[in-house]
């Protein structure tokens, strides 16, 4: 067994202990036939849902950043993403879209959902969650501007609380040319709808 598999074994272990016990304050049976296993698997899926804290986004982007002499702005769109509410501890759920404007370089497209990622899979609130897609890029690929729209659905506000089905909530954040150019704000918006 090597020291990440036990690492992560000790991990599971102790996340268990307390999940069995927060199944016993919550009045189940932790020994009931459902739930046995329960403990263990919740464990293991906290660890991939916060798998976050052990990538580095800066890293990732700087694997695949290329020579580019073309387009006026990249975009991508609908880029989708899972994380949980650092309040409530419960699942928000969306889709980014990302544009930038090259200044000589380019990023590799698959990259861009990696960073995403690299910050979803973390306690998180989407406003912190767009800054810090858009910051990243902005530092890790020479460019001319950021632009980053995403648009989630919290279950803090759809499953307790407010109880608001149908709510969603959008942000935005963006560096450079989009900061001083309503226009291409507009444009970026625009071709978002059309594509």
């Amino acid at each position: 067994m090597s020291r990440k598999e036990h690492h992560d074994e000790k991990l599971v272990e102790e996340l268990a202990y307390h999940y069995k016990e927060i199944l016993r304050l919550v009045g189940e049976d932790p020994e009931r036939e459902g739930l046995i296993k329960t403990p263990v698997r919740a464990a293991k899926a906290i660890i991939d849902i916060t798998s976050g804290y052990r990538q580095n986004p800066l890293e990732t982007a700087r694997k695949a950043i290329f020579e580019h002499a073309g387009s006026r702005i990249v975009i991508v769109k609908d880029i989708e993403f899972y994380s949980m509410c650092e309040h409530h501890i419960l699942p928000f759920f969306g889709r980014i879209s990302i544009g930038y404007l090259p200044k000589g370089k380019m990023i590799g497209l698959s990259k861009l959902a990696r960073i995403v990622d690299n910050f979803a899979r973390r306690l998180q609130v989407q406003e912190r969650l767009t800054a810090e897609v858009c910051s990243l890029l902005t530092e890790a690929l020479p460019n001319d501007g950021v632009i980053v729209c995403c648009t989630a659905e919290h279950l803090c506000m759809k499953m307790r609380g407010v109880e608001k089905q149908d709510s969603a909530t959008t942000t935005f954040d963006h560096t450079g040319r989009f900061s001083e150019d309503a226009s291409l704000r507009e444009e970026f918006l625009r071709l978002l709808d059309r594509c």
